[in-house]
């Protein structure tokens, strides 16, 4: 249901000049998908959808450029949750346990978040290890990933 209303949503934002969720609504009405505004709302964040300006202070709703590289990110993002099992810290070492063969994925998405006080990792089958520039980083770095999780 979740993926055909959002087929939908791409289809009719690429026919037609969309300037509103209502209209959206009315539209995906017209093809028989019925959806409540709050819902489209979270469809409209999830696909990565932008307002693009048409000129004379209008906009209409286009894909975003960069979604691909948003949606890649986003499902790392939840291999990532649901593959640690722990995190510790040893000094300037992380040490990420994960699910058997999820280390290299858990890793990419570490790797894509751009931390900058991170040197480096290497991931294993079910173990990656990560390079801190200092304790303090590694334990700051451990705290806020348990919370993610």
């Amino acid at each position: 249901m979740k993926n055909d209303r959002q087929s939908k949503i791409l289809e009719i934002i690429s026919e037609e000049n969309i300037e509103t969720q209502e209209q959206l609504l009315d539209r995906l009405l017209d093809r028989g998908i019925t959806s409540t505004q709050a819902t489209i709302s979270r469809d409209i964040k999830q696909m990565h959808l932008i307002k693009e300006p048409m000129g004379q202070g209008v906009y209409k709703y286009a894909v975003s450029g960069n979604r691909t590289k948003l949606n890649f990110a986003e499902k790392l993002r939840t291999i990532f949750r649901e593959s640690i099992t722990s995190i510790e810290s040893a000094q300037n070492i992380v040490v990420v346990k994960t699910m058997p063969g999820l280390a290299s994925a858990a890793c990419a998405a570490i790797d894509d978040m751009g931390i900058n006080f991170m040197l480096g990792s290497l991931a294993g089958d079910d173990t990656a290890f990560l390079v801190m520039k200092d304790t303090d980083s590694a334990v700051s770095f451990c705290k806020e990933i348990k919370e993610m999780l």
